[in-house]
């Protein structure tokens, strides 16, 4: 006998009714969709129009005044984009890298007042300018994402034209891994045909980085810093001490007492996360554009960008970690 529910309908209606039902359905929702009128609008919404400059007071005649263009230099800095092949995306490359080239610029001049403001033992600036930097290493990881719309094809139709040049040569760049801390003396060796650059990243090589100014701010408040890391040849690579481990980890262990410097050393591993993620997203795009071929500064391309991310600027900011 068949069963009803309280509304005459089946509860269990067979595999043909159910497809039927569902057919319905979808008969109906389709009348629906093309029957139905477009959406209306209030008559009395106003439609596009000009801004209304009633009122205001704009400079028009700016013949004898500086302009925003003249402030910016926009003429000369616009000008600055020579494609060498007549190739559509290779604008692009060089946007990007001149764009990187500048918030880089903007990067060298914050880490630079913020290790005056660390030997000064100011820390408050010191923070805003490193946060600054973080923000901007935001916008540089950014940067690859919008290069990795480039196909292989699209490189490979202008990469010829580059010659010899590479990212591997960019003096702001390595001035920037200096004054954070990876300090090389051969990666200066690539920039000895120009003497004003070589003189500028000599002199980030050879001064003390940030982080050696935080080891000396350890030592000023007390910590026990041995004195060969503050008194070493700067220009050599840090290498990691059990007593600069056992300063940092009585900062982490009394965050109250010494709050301050627990800020700076979790200031400096924002850095260096950053500028790591920046690393692995530079090699992941490079890797998505050419792959394994050699990068055209002479090294392997990839197989080298992947060696460079073992590199830690700050050792004992990592390995305190494990023991808090």
């Amino acid at each position: 006998m068949a069963t009803f529910s309280l509304f005459g309908c089946n509860p269990h209606p067979s595999k043909e009714v159910r497809k039927a039902r569902i057919s319905d359905r979808y008969i109906v929702k389709a009348k629906t969709m093309t029957t139905s009128s477009p959406p209306s609008f209030p008559a009395d919404l106003p439609g596009p129009a000009a801004v209304d400059l009633t009122g205001e007071k704009v400079h028009w005649d700016l013949k004898d005044s500086m302009s925003y263009g003249d402030y910016l230099h926009l003429p000369e800095l616009l000008a600055c984009q020579q494609p060498l092949s007549g190739q559509h995306d290779e604008t692009l490359f060089i946007v990007i890298h001149q764009a990187s080239e500048l918030w880089i610029k903007l990067c060298l001049h914050e880490i630079a007042g913020a290790i005056r403001q660390i030997r000064a033992d100011e820390l408050g600036p010191a923070f805003k300018m490193m946060s600054r930097v973080a923000r901007v290493q935001v916008n540089l990881i950014q940067s690859w994402e919008i290069l990795s719309t480039m196909t292989p094809f699209d490189y490979s139709s202008f990469r010829s034209a580059l010659g010899k040049s590479s990212g591997f040569q960019s003096f702001q760049y390595r001035m920037l891994e200096f004054r954070l801390g990876n300090k090389n003396r051969q990666m200066a060796q690539v920039y000895e045909s120009r003497n004003d650059i070589a003189s500028a990243v000599q002199a980030a090589l050879t001064a003390p980085s940030i982080y050696d100014e935080a080891l000396a701010l350890l030592a000023r408040r007390g910590l026990p810093v041995p004195s060969e890391k503050l008194e070493r040849d700067f220009a050599e690579p840090y290498t990691a001490d059990p007593q600069v481990m056992e300063a940092w980890r009585q900062v982490y262990r009394d965050a109250e007492k010494h709050w301050d410097l627990y800020e700076l050393a979790e200031k400096l591993v924002d850095l260096e996360y950053r500028f790591q993620l920046w690393r692995y997203t530079h090699m992941k795009t490079v890797e998505r554009i050419i792959g394994s071929k050699p990068g055209t500064g002479g090294t392997s391309g990839v197989n080298y960008l992947k060696k460079a991310l073992d590199l830690r600027f700050y050792p004992e900011l990592w390995d305190v970690r494990t023991e808090i």
